[in-house]
């Protein structure tokens, strides 16, 4: 069982449903959107200043959360391997070495999603169609390069279907 996952995916795949199964199976939850939101940001792309200092808090939490044990997932797009990279270095002097689960849907299931929400919560943020073309347009998928991926379906019940 890995001792901390990073989500990735784009918005409305289902990553943060999936961090809350995980939540329940007793990880510590950090969710760079609950965050964001706690801090005042109700639309996103967040600034990148503003998104430095979410993360920067994550990963403080992050590294308490392993420093004692505990296990971690954290909720966020990770759309770049550079995001992803920035938490590696974080873990790696811990000894820890992060799973990614890359949450995929077809993209109607994204569409359909991201068009029923209305902005009444973290992760409900508005996410028009052609910011999610503008955030396709730059993910870069999680390799085995970068060490353990799951490929893990947002629809069929969050089940991981694959490693990479």
């Amino acid at each position: 069982m890995e001792q901390v996952i990073l989500m990735c995916g784009l918005a409305g795949s289902g990553k943060s449903t999936v961090a809350r199964r995980l939540e329940r199976d007793g990880y510590v939850l950090l969710s760079f959107d609950e965050e964001a939101w706690r801090r005042g940001h109700r639309d996103h792309p967040v600034s990148p200043a503003d998104a430095s200092r979410v993360h920067e808090h994550l990963q403080g939490e992050l590294a308490k959360i392993v420093a004692s044990g505990a296990r971690a997932v954290v909720d966020t797009s990770f759309w770049s391997r550079a995001s992803r990279d920035d938490y590696r270095r974080l873990l790696a002097p811990l000894g820890v070495v992060p799973a990614v689960y890359h949450v995929v849907v077809p993209r109607d299931v994204l569409l359909s999603r991201l068009e029923a929400r209305s902005g009444a919560g973290p992760n409900d943020i508005v996410v028009s169609a052609e910011s999610l073309q503008a955030y396709a347009d730059g993910f870069q998928d999680p390799t085995s390069a970068e060490g353990p991926v799951r490929v893990v379906s947002g629809v069929s019940g969050a089940q991981v279907e694959s490693d990479v």
